[in-house]
C-alpha cells in the first residue's frame, strides 16, 4: 500500500485555530499566537520558538548533549523531573524533520510537557542526510534507547536505578524510526537492546506505508537496495509493544492513511492498538498539541500520550486496565 508523504515547501501554519480556540490568556499569550499564526516556511521550527520562550523551567531538571555513541550528533538530552523513583516512567522522543533536517535543541516543550506530569524525557539526535542514508539513522536512535535503558537501570543524575518502563515516541520523520525500532527487531537488537524491553510506542504523525516513492529527495534518503525495509508496516509480527498512533485529519504532508495502515496491520497481529485521525489538527499541530504554556490545537492529544504512557507503566487509574490489555497482547 502507498501512501503519499509530501515535501510541500510551505508548510501549515503553526496554528491556525487560535482565534476560536483560546479566550482569557493575558496580552502576551495573544501576541505570541499571532505570531505564531504568521510565521513562514519551516513552520515547526518557528512554532518551537514561540512555544519554548514561554515554557516554564520549574519541576524539573535538563540534563544536555549525554552522548550515546561516536560523532557530534550521538548525543541526547534528558529531562528529569524532580521527583523520581525505580519505576519513573521513561519517554524516548525521536524528532522530525523530513530525515534531514531537526534537533533535539527545539523540543524544549516536549520535554517540559511530559516531565511535568512525572515521566523522564530523552530526546536524542541522530544523523541526518546528506551525511548518512537509511538506516543509519535508525541505527542510532537504536543506540540512543539502548544507552537511555542502561543509564535508567544503573541510576544516573539522580534517577535511582530500577525497572524503568520506555515508551518510545516520534512525531513524522521520527515516528517512522521509532515504529521500525518497535517492529523490526534487528536495530535493538544490535544495539544490545531488545522489543522486548519496551513497554509502548507512541507515533504522532508518522510515515508507516509511503512507498513507492515519486520525489527524487526521498529517494536519496532512501537507497532502492534498502528500501523496502524502510516501512515499519512490513515488519509487524504480532511481537510489538502495545500501540497509540494519532494523526492529524488536515494533515498534507504525512497522509493519515499511514496511520489507518499502520493500525490494521499490527491489530490484525493481536497488539493492543489505540488509533486517532483528529479532526481540525494538521501536520505540525499534532506534535505541538503538546505545548502546555501556549494550549494548541486538539488538547486530547496530549491526554491520551499522558494517560498511555501511565497506563504502560502501570500507574494511574488505568494501570489495572493496562495490566490486561497488554495480557491480551501476542508478545
Amino acid at each position: 500500500m502507498s501512501q503519499s508523504v509530501s515535501t510541500s515547501p510551505t508548510p501549515e501554519p503553526c496554528d491556525e485555530q487560535w482565534p476560536a480556540r483560546r479566550r482569557g490568556f493575558s496580552r502576551s499569550a495573544r501576541a505570541l499566537r499571532f505570531i505564531a499564526a504568521i510565521l513562514p516556511a519551516f513552520a515547526l521550527t518557528a512554532c518551537a520558538a514561540v512555544l519554548n520562550a514561554v515554557t516554564s523551567g520549574a519541576g524539573y531538571d535538563v540534563v544536555r548533549n549525554v552522548p550515546y555513541g561516536d560523532g557530534e550528533r550521538a548525543k541526547l538530552d534528558l529531562y528529569i523531573p524532580n521527583r523520581t523513583t525505580p519505576t519513573t516512567p521513561v519517554v524516548v522522543f525521536v524528532h522530525g524533520g523530513s530525515w534531514d533536517t531537526g534537533s533535539k535543541d527545539i523540543y524544549l516543550f516536549v520535554g517540559q510537557s511530559l516531565a511535568s506530569e512525572g515521566f523522564i524525557v530523552a530526546i536524542p539526535n541522530y544523523r541526518l542526510y546528506p551525511q548518512v542514508r537509511f538506516p543509519a539513522f535508525v541505527e542510532d536512535a537504536a543506540k540512543a534507547v539502548v544507552k537511555v535503558e542502561r543509564m535508567m537501570d544503573g541510576g544516573v543524575y539522580g534517577v535511582p536505578g530500577g525497572d524503568h518502563p520506555i515508551v518510545l515516541m516520534g512525531h513524522s520523520a521520527g515516528a517512522e524510526i521509532a515504529g521500525l525500532l518497535a517492529t523490526d527487531g534487528r536495530y535493538l537488537k544490535a544495539a544490545g537492546g531488545s522489543i522486548g524491553s519496551l513497554a509502548g510506542f507512541i507515533g504522532l504523525a508518522g510515515p508507516y506505508d509511503f512507498l513507492p516513492l515519486t520525489e527524487e529527495r526521498y529517494k536519496r534518503i532512501f537507497p532502492e537496495a534498502t528500501r523496502e525495509t524502510s516501512q515499519p508496516v512490513n515488519f509487524v509480527s504480532g511481537d510489538e509493544p502495545p500501540m497509540l498512533l494519532i494523526h492529524g485529519a488536515d494533515d498534507t504532508t504525512v497522509d493519515p492513511k499511514n496511520t489507518l495502515s499502520l493500525a490494521e496491520k499490527a491489530r490484525a497481529a493481536g497488539v493492543f492498538v489505540r488509533d486517532r485521525i483528529v479532526q481540525g489538527v494538521d501536520h505540525v499541530g499534532a506534535i505541538t498539541a503538546l505545548a502546555t504554556a501556549i494550549p494548541f490545537n486538539d488538547e486530547t492529544i496530549r491526554r491520551d500520550i499522558v494517560a498511555f504512557v501511565k497506563a504502560r507503566s502501570g500507574s494511574g487509574e488505568t494501570g489495572d486496565r493496562a495490566k490486561a490489555e497488554r495480557g491480551e497482547t501476542a508478545r
